[in-house]
């Protein structure tokens, strides 16, 4: 009986349809007020907070150890949320982050990554560009001061290498009020965290012993 059903089910064109693929979201992220990105599901289960400097090479350390679970397999469930907060600790970081957030909602999370992959590259040869030119630099605009020092790591051909024009970085360091904004949520973020990375999870400090213990504890809150 049931299989005439399904037979006829057919022939009136009422067959069941596929059911949909389950979204990536990875892929899906947007804006808060304060600035900050949030990466993956904003109905998510767990909720994580990372206060972030792309100079600190612990946070590099951590971007790479954790990508292949928190992001590829946690965020892409659903199950978790990232809100990426800056901690700005010198004109150098400011820099790239001012790349990261000019690759919109959409590109800042990869562009995030790339950049921490590449720390030990482009890292230093920003920070002597920076001490060598410092009196030059002094006496141009804030976005000018960031531009050269991204040209002079490396950061620049790093974010073509994304896709990222030489118009748009042009625009990128251009835009003083996305500049200012930077340094606001960083200034905030400072008087919520003493260093870099640090986290809160589902609203409540977290006190960061590592990827191995932060997965566990991501885990044991929903995240799969």
């Amino acid at each position: 009986m049931k299989r005439w059903l399904a037979v006829l089910l057919v022939i009136l064109g009422f067959a069941a349809l596929p059911a949909a693929a389950a979204p990536d979201w990875t892929k899906v992220a947007s804006k808060t007020a304060t600035g900050a990105y949030v990466i993956g599901n904003p109905k998510a289960k767990v909720r994580l907070v990372e206060y972030l400097s792309y100079t600190c090479p612990h946070c590099a350390a951590f971007s790479v150890e954790s990508s292949a679970t928190l992001k590829d397999k946690f965020v892409k469930s659903g199950s978790i949320s990232i809100e990426v907060r800056n901690a700005v600790r010198d004109r150098v970081d400011l820099a790239a982050a001012q790349l990261a957030r000019c690759a919109g909602p959409a590109g800042f999370s990869g562009a995030t990554d790339a950049i921490f992959a590449k720390q030990q590259e482009w890292l230093p040869r920003a920070f002597d560009y920076d001490q060598i030119n410092a009196a030059r630099l002094a006496g141009y605009p804030v976005g000018a001061q960031l531009k050269k020092i991204a040209t002079g790591g490396g950061l620049d051909a790093l974010m073509r290498t994304r896709g990222m024009t030489d118009a748009a970085i042009d625009a990128c360091f251009a835009d003083e009020a996305g500049i200012a904004a930077i340094a606001k949520l960083s200034d905030t973020s400072w008087k919520e965290v003493r260093s870099t990375p640090s986290f809160m999870l589902n609203g409540k400090p977290y006190e960061y012993k590592g990827w191995p213990d932060l997965e566990k504890a991501l885990r044991a809150a929903g995240a799969h």
